[in-house]
């Protein structure tokens, strides 16, 4: 089959749906990607793939989408592919909704987290609603991350076939290394018996940051090393002025790492994983810090909570509040065995439920490939 893969920015490519290319390659498909061009696409391409690049707005205006709807209609025309597989919400809707104008025998969508379920007016949450019931009337295969917003799809009769695939990180890549713990840490500056907190995401405000920034001041045994940047399609708060504050208070304790393409290592080298997000699918960080086994520290929301158990393998805690999290970190930090536990019984759990090929090769199957 000749498949298409889409999606709103190269790094959502690179980072979620670039197992499943490989994946349906291997099992001698035809592959093509969409997305907005960017420098994250080096790799699949290195990789022989075909990526077509699409200006993707994310905005709420509809006249921003015309160009790359009519676009993808052109696209499609021509290339008569036998599968759209479409992600993220607003790529999503124009992508299916070309699929369909062009005829494509089969239209699939994978939710990564529903916008309704995110923090906001009520406004954007019922816009969010609609757009995703008008795309499920438009799809044959409905797939979701989590567990939860796969009932949610049934419950709100956006799909009534909507099924779970989970996420997963390949444990051969993801792995606890005492050698490259040592090697960074000694890089760093850092002691053996010294508590590292790390955060792994695109610096954006539902992310957690402020408050994951608050609770370290109150945590005064621990470092905090901060991997990601915001993209530049990212909307809302600047998260700089709540860094620059944070610096000022932890000084040297607080790390900014920006994106980096050496992720296992700097998870290696860490004690504990925070996310403390108001908004999540299935986080791909939570999995990748688990296989390195790390005990989590996140917030008590959709996806999460299906990765997280709280008091074994970690911590859930409210969402958008310091205090909770505070005393979450507090605790770990100052106890190595409990650490040492929890972080155990997480790469437990994430072996037996978040490898990559298991869910890869669960996608293909329900894709039909």
């Amino acid at each position: 089959m000749k498949v298409l893969q889409l999606t709103n920015v190269d790094f959502s490519l690179r980072h979620f749906l670039l197992p499943v290319m490989r994946g349906a390659r291997a099992r001698g498909h035809e592959v093509v990607g969409i997305c907005a061009e960017g420098p994250l696409l080096d790799i699949p391409r290195a990789e022989g793939f075909r990526i077509i690049p699409v200006p993707m707005a994310r905005s709420y205006d509809p006249r921003r989408h015309v160009p790359a709807f009519r676009e993808l209609r052109r696209i499609i025309r021509e290339e008569k592919f036998d599968l759209v597989h479409a992600h993220m919400p607003i790529a999503g809707i124009l992508a299916r909704a070309a699929a369909k104008a062009e005829g494509v025998p089969h239209i699939a969508y994978t939710c990564h987290g529903f916008l309704f379920n995110q923090p906001g007016p009520w406004w954007r949450r019922g816009l969010s609603l609609g757009v995703e019931w008008l795309g499920g009337r438009m799809t044959d295969t409905f797939l979701t991350v989590s567990e939860e917003e796969a009932r949610d799809a049934r419950r709100l009769f956006i799909h009534r076939g909507a099924t779970a695939t989970r996420n997963g990180r390949d444990p051969a890549i993801f792995h606890p290394d005492a050698g490259a713990r040592a090697a960074l840490r000694a890089e760093m500056g850092v002691g053996e018996t010294d508590c590292v907190v790390i955060g792994i995401s695109r610096l954006v405000r539902h992310k957690g940051w402020p408050e994951l920034l608050q609770a370290m001041e109150r945590v005064p045994n621990a470092h905090l090393w901060v991997v990601g940047e915001r993209l530049a399609s990212d909307h809302g708060e600047d998260m700089a002025p709540h860094f620059a504050r944070a610096a000022e208070i932890m000084g040297p304790r607080l790390k900014m790492l920006g994106y980096r393409h050496d992720v296992p290592r700097w998870l290696q080298a860490a004690d504990i994983f925070a996310l403390p997000s108001h908004f999540e699918g299935l986080p791909m960080s939570v999995i990748e810090a688990m296989l390195t086994g790390l005990p989590v520290v996140a917030t008590d929301i959709s996806g999460c909570r299906e990765q997280v158990v709280t008091g074994e393998t970690g911590y859930l805690v409210p969402p958008m509040q310091v205090s909770g999290l505070a005393d979450a970190l507090a605790r770990l930090a100052g106890d190595a065995p409990l650490r040492q536990r929890m972080g155990a019984a997480g790469l437990a759990r994430a072996r037996s439920l978040f490898t990559e090929q298991v869910v890869v090769d669960r996608t293909l199957d329900l894709l039909g490939l």
